[in-house]
């Protein structure tokens, strides 16, 4: 089951001064994604729990719902996806590093390919990965910020991988994020809980096609896919 939603973003991600934190793992960056407790701009977002993400006209947002769980965000925008999970990570340590050598060995199994380079948010993986439905590794770029008792990886696949416009939007995705830890104990991987946004509006049963929806004449929309 999906939830879809859409709406229109109501102002521009800006640039914040580094602040050291004494409770993560490195400095806080200049820009997004965000720890809750940072002195982040202030921009339309869904809240998901866990996850406040921005929302725009030009993209959607799945949520994958296993019964009453809700276990990935999926961000669609035209033929690319972007993907994000947020989990659990030990105080004093990230663990991005292992990430990625764990992604490696993965997609490499998988019959795909992976390279590591210097991107926008640190080190990232970039090559081809299998997806589903398709016969030939598709392109896909792996992304990862290590923040205060939490990681965050976001998975770009599909021509917005390789860059573009379509990238540019999707990375802009990743920066307008804020992270919610809590303060509740969690083991190292342990998937930072999501949840249905409050406020939803649901749509009706009969839900028009992706193309006929006008965000700027309605609500935030939600329609169930079973």
């Amino acid at each position: 089951m999906s939830e879809v939603f859409r709406r229109r973003r109501r102002a521009e991600e800006e640039t914040a001064p580094a602040v050291v934190r004494e409770d993560g793992p490195a400095t806080a960056r200049a820009a997004g994604p965000w720890d809750a407790a940072d002195d982040y701009p202030e921009a339309e977002r869904v809240d998901l729990g866990g996850l406040r993400l921005p929302v725009d006209p030009r993209f959607e947002i799945q949520l994958r719902v296993d019964g009453d769980q809700i276990t990935g965000v999926i961000v669609l925008l035209g033929e690319s996806l972007l993907q994000v999970q947020a989990v659990a990570a030990p105080k004093r340590n990230g663990i991005w590093d292992e990430m990625r050598a764990d992604a490696v060995r993965d997609v490499t199994a998988a019959g795909g390919a992976l390279e590591e380079r210097d991107g926008p948010f640190g080190p990232e993986l970039v090559g081809r990965a299998p997806a589903q439905g398709q016969t030939e590794p598709q392109p896909v770029r792996f992304l990862g910020v290590d923040g205060p008792r939490w990681f965050l990886q976001a998975v770009i696949s599909g021509p917005a991988a390789s860059g573009g416009e379509a990238g540019d939007v999707l990375e802009d995705v990743v920066r307008g994020i804020v992270v919610v830890r809590g303060d509740e104990p969690m083991p190292p991987r342990e998937v930072i809980p999501l949840r249905l946004p409050v406020d939803r509006q649901p749509a009706d049963e009969q839900a028009p096609h992706r193309d006929e929806l006008r965000p700027f004449e309605r609500g935030p929309e939600i329609s169930e896919i079973r």
